[in-house]
């Protein structure tokens, strides 16, 4: 590793049903943040079908890249095709031998599940622990969190392989004893701590965040900081990550960032709209209720979605046809008639009546046309009105016109309608 750079590090992620499609990988994602976190570069993050070979290449792929550590995660359980113990033995250059502690461990662990169950072979289910239970020779073992032990394996000259199972609450309930392990507490101790910063926008194209940093790179070498950009749930999410010895001018830079796109700033810690809305609910002691009409409930849902949401979300109705607005919401008929249902007017009367009829402190109300047909000229695919207003008096109305398919409009009115709660409980000065 040369002066200045973060040590490298590799995640390889088995199974073929995640090259197939039939499931997502959650597994690389979730570790890749982990690592970052703890200071390594992510180099890599590498999928492969539950093939010895395939895995073998991953491996190989990982001394090549200049990885000091890889992380590996499924391939570890009872049946014929999973080899991942034995693929990385084979690399580390060591034999399999069988562990008998982890053995009796993985075998109480198996009574205990399969006491009751008759139709299963005593000689079958001892097979599955015997296999489980073989290692590779010189490796830390970690305990199952399922049946299957987790290992940390040194190899002569790199890298040092974590071998973690597959299934998510394994693999992340094993998390911290692999932390824990002698060989990978040794190579974090030389890992430089990670300073990463973070930035949210909302309304900000990432096209402006390039041209920025274009700006400033060109008065200024803005290499020793690496600056990610991921748009997600409409935010911008900015993170900067120093390299050692970069924390001050990375700081400077987050500081720039944050001033030159202040109109659009969310937090310039990386909290989100979700979280700073329930904050900010909690602290006034606001409850909030929900009019929708086009998101379907979908505005509902995000704010629920967190735990807790119970002290502050009153209800919501979802009023899609115009007599579902009438007599739940208490929108005038006239009023649908002289303006139609997508109308700014209409929006300000459901966010009214889910207030009124709730008794809630603050009310939204979206009615939109959400496509793939329904528009016209005056009120294209994509027109979607907005309205938030508080017992205090506050109105906050917007109409804009949102791109997209019709669940992107629906996406983007339910991140819109979350911006706009915010800023009604917590308006900047």
């Amino acid at each position: 590793m040369e002066a200045g750079e973060r040590p490298r590090a590799a995640v390889v992620v088995t199974g073929s049903e995640l090259l197939t499609g039939s499931i997502s990988d959650k597994n690389g994602p979730w570790v890749a943040r982990e690592l970052g976190e703890l200071g390594f570069e992510v180099a890599h993050v590498l999928l492969v079908g539950d093939r010895p070979d395939d895995l073998a290449a991953a491996l190989r792929f990982t001394v090549e890249a200049g990885c000091v550590l890889v992380v590996t995660s499924g391939g570890l359980g009872p049946t014929a095709d999973d080899l991942t113990a034995e693929v990385v033995a084979s690399f580390a250059g060591v034999e399999l031998v069988l562990d008998e502690d982890m053995r009796e461990h993985i075998a109480g662990i198996l009574r205990r599940r399969w006491a009751a169950r008759t139709e299963f072979s005593a000689e079958a289910i001892e097979e599955a622990n015997r296999k489980q239970a073989m290692v590779p020779r010189g490796a830390v073992t970690l305990p199952p969190v399922g049946t299957a032990p987790g290992l940390v394996v040194p190899r002569p000259g790199g890298p040092l392989v974590v071998v973690l199972p597959g299934p998510p609450r394994e693999l992340q309930g094993m998390w911290p004893a692999a932390l824990q392990a002698p060989p990978l507490r040794e190579l974090l101790g030389g890992v430089p701590p990670a300073e990463s910063l973070a930035l949210r926008f909302f309304g900000l194209p990432e096209s402006e965040i390039a041209a920025t940093l274009r700006e400033f790179d060109s008065e200024i070498d803005l290499s020793g900081v690496e600056v990610t950009t991921c748009l997600r749930r409409g935010e911008l999410e900015v993170d900067l990550r120093p390299k050692p010895g970069a924390a001050v001018f990375a700081g400077e830079l987050h500081a720039a960032l944050a001033a030159r796109h202040a109109k659009h700033l969310v937090s310039t810690d990386g909290t989100t709209t979700d979280e700073l809305l329930a904050r900010a609910l909690l602290q006034r002691g606001w409850t909030v209720a929900t009019g929708e009409s086009c998101t379907g409930g979908m505005l509902a849902s995000r704010l629920v979605d967190r735990p807790g949401s119970s002290a502050y979300v009153a209800g919501g109705v979802v009023a899609y046809s115009n007599t579902a607005k009438t007599q739940l919401l208490g929108v005038p008929a006239e009023m649908i008639e002289e303006h139609g249902a997508v109308s700014p007017e209409v929006a300000r009367a459901l966010a009214d009546g889910a207030r009124e009829r709730f008794g809630a402190d603050v009310g939204v109300g979206i009615t939109g046309v959400a496509g793939p047909d329904g528009g016209t000229e005056a009120k294209p695919v994509g027109y979607v009105c907005f309205c938030v207003t508080t017992g205090e008096g506050l109105v906050l109305a917007r109409d804009p016109r949102l791109p997209g398919s019709r669940s992107d409009v629906r996406e983007r009115s339910t991140d819109l309608g979350m911006h706009l709660l915010l800023r009604a409980a917590a308006p900047r000065p």
